[in-house]
């Protein structure tokens, strides 16, 4: 009986310790849970949707970015939209009647047109971080419906997409 109870102690021990150590490891208050945010709160943000730009012109981009506890990194994307896809953050749809009329079906979503793909690095340890960037157009692109994406992640992989129609004559 005296075998049991010590047994059982030690095992008691055993779990008591091991939480312990496993409690200091995980600590919850420094586990990132959630997704950092794309904001227009304060500034004039753009890209918005149904801007039109010219070919040759630029986009001033400018957003806020902001996280609970550190940002990592975003990226911006801009692709043709001469499908109409869609990319679920935005449900606009910018037609005034001058659709792009390519000469050729385009059967890939992002074949044809202009696109463009460019990372960007937050510096380490910020929480906000105001982006800005002017974007150069190049002449000689297609004209016609564009998605202008910004991918934003924070230091612990979550990641925000935010999606706007733009065009671009």
């Amino acid at each position: 009986m005296k075998k049991l109870k010590y047994m059982s102690l030690m095992q008691a021990l055993v779990c008591v310790i091991t939480l312990g150590f496993t409690s200091c490891d995980n600590n919850d208050e420094d586990k990132d849970m959630t997704y950092p945010k794309i904001s227009s709160e304060g500034i004039t943000a753009n890209p918005i949707d149904c801007q039109v730009y010219q070919r040759g012109s630029v986009i001033p981009f400018h957003y806020i970015f902001t996280d609970d506890m550190k940002l990592g990194a975003y990226n911006i994307e801009i692709h043709s939209n001469f499908d109409h896809h869609t990319h679920g953050t935005t449900s606009t749809d910018c037609e005034d009647g001058d659709e792009h009329e390519g000469e050729q079906e385009h059967e890939h979503e992002h074949e044809g047109g202009w696109h463009y793909n460019q990372d960007f690095a937050i510096p380490a340890g910020l929480r906000t971080y105001e982006a800005r960037h002017d974007i150069v157009i190049p002449s000689d692109i297609e004209p016609g419906n564009y998605h202008f994406m910004v991918r934003l992640t924070d230091h612990a992989g979550w990641q925000q997409l935010h999606a706007v129609a733009i065009k671009i004559q």
